[in-house]
């Protein structure tokens, strides 16, 4: 089946996150949306629609990870299709209709449709063309699927989606062989290869698998309580005590307090603080002593905000959100539902503000804006620590943050 992953156009409701990546890309569990979507759909091709900035970006860090023909926004052919909202988590295989209809949420997005629209277009679903709203009105499916609202619904399904790659790996772990650390549940612990376990450290699985990718190193005396995933080479600092529904990305490095949260790649929260219920993106470093706070004194819901928007996540725990290449200098304090953008930088000696938009600066002096060029050749000098290279795709995507973050923030 022919299978259209969309962003439409609430994409920057997940800002600052989805600022530099598609929205089916978000991290959950130790996959991402995307990987989901195919995992449950089954397609035997995929087009993928996207803004089309991001078009490049898809063709060359997305497509090559795909082992069936992928094609990028480009419009559907005479084949019918199974359009899918790219804010879709799936925890189970979803049933193929056997002729046109609509999913539809409670406000009339779709979720889900079974279409045979030759020409239909990224456009159509971006701005809900007259020919896209005629969707509306084919035959409705029943609701499979969750469609995800906010960063925080990621957050807090995070240990359901852990559960659910942990029950689809395919590759056994790696021989669990005797040392001098502890094994709670061990049928439930998953290593790659090259894992290092140092000695005194607990991988707790009773609650929840502990899933640890190749050449990650756990220190002396951590404690990584499942549901858990640590990535690619990662590191977790001794003494580091990693909670249940946590996701940390290939190659971070994690050290203190860490609960409900999710930490992508190349990111670095190394020294003692706590992060609870928080979903931090590439490359961002957190300084020695950084917290988050992630429950109000009056055990209210919390909001997620931008100086231009309100957005009701309806849950009690919520951290904070850091967008790509943010950073944050020692002991650096964050209220509940804090937003800090894709690189910016908060150097203050106070509580941080509630929004530090993207390419800012906040010192004691206020909010400065953050020179562009600065930016860049302090993202340069960062890849070549970690020997990455800078390619024409990272700078373009820092330009494009650059001009479209101001809109949305």
């Amino acid at each position: 089946m022919h299978v259209v992953i969309f962003e439409a156009s609430r994409w920057h409701y997940f800002a600052p996150l989805s600022l530099s990546r598609p929205l089916f890309t978000m991290a959950s569990g130790m996959t991402t949306l995307l990987q989901k979507q195919i995992r449950h759909l089954r397609p035997t091709r995929l087009t993928l629609w996207v803004r089309p900035e991001l078009e490049q970006f898809c063709r060359e860090r997305v497509a090559p990870r795909i082992d069936i023909p992928v094609s990028v926004n480009t419009p559907l052919d005479d084949e019918p299709a199974m359009l899918v909202n790219g804010r879709m988590a799936h925890f189970e295989p979803i049933e193929h209709p056997p002729h046109e209809s609509v999913m539809l949420d409670e406000d009339d997005v779709i979720r889900l449709a079974y279409v045979h629209s030759p020409g239909l277009s990224p456009d159509d679903a971006r701005n809900r063309s007259e020919r896209w709203l005629k969707f509306m009105e084919l035959p409705h499916m029943p609701a499979q699927g969750r469609l995800v609202e906010s960063i925080a619904d990621l957050v807090h399904w995070n240990d359901e989606s852990l559960i659910e790659d942990f029950a689809h790996l395919r590759k056994a772990s790696a021989p669990k062989s005797a040392g001098p650390y502890h094994l709670v549940n061990e049928s439930e612990v998953w290593l790659g290869e090259g894992v290092k376990l140092s000695a005194g450290c607990v991988l707790d699985a009773s609650k929840g698998p502990v899933m640890i990718e190749d050449g990650a190193s756990i220190g002396f005396n951590a404690v990584i309580q499942g549901p858990c995933f640590i990535g690619t080479h990662a590191i977790v600092q001794p003494l580091t005590h990693v909670r249940p529904g946590t996701s940390i990305g290939m190659m971070s490095k994690v050290g203190g307090e860490i609960s409900m949260s999710i930490i992508l790649g190349f990111s670095n929260k190394a020294h003692e603080g706590y992060l609870g219920h928080s979903y931090v993106g590439k490359w961002v470093n957190l300084g020695a002593g950084t917290t988050t706070s992630n429950l109000k004194n009056t055990y209210g819901t919390l909001d997620l905000k931008t100086s231009k928007r309100m957005l009701s996540s309806g849950w009690r725990f919520l951290g904070s959100f850091f967008g790509d290449h943010a950073k944050t200098s020692i002991q650096s304090r964050f209220m509940s539902g804090s937003y800090v953008g894709f690189g910016a930088m908060v150097g203050g000696s106070t509580i941080a503000p509630r929004v530090t938009p993207s390419l800012s600066f906040w010192t004691d002096r206020g909010m400065e804006p953050y020179r562009i060029d600065k930016a860049i050749e302090v993202a340069q000098r960062v890849f070549g620590r970690r020997d990455r290279p800078w390619t024409p795709i990272d700078e373009q995507m820092m330009h494009y943050v650059a001009d479209t973050a101001p809109g949305f923030e």
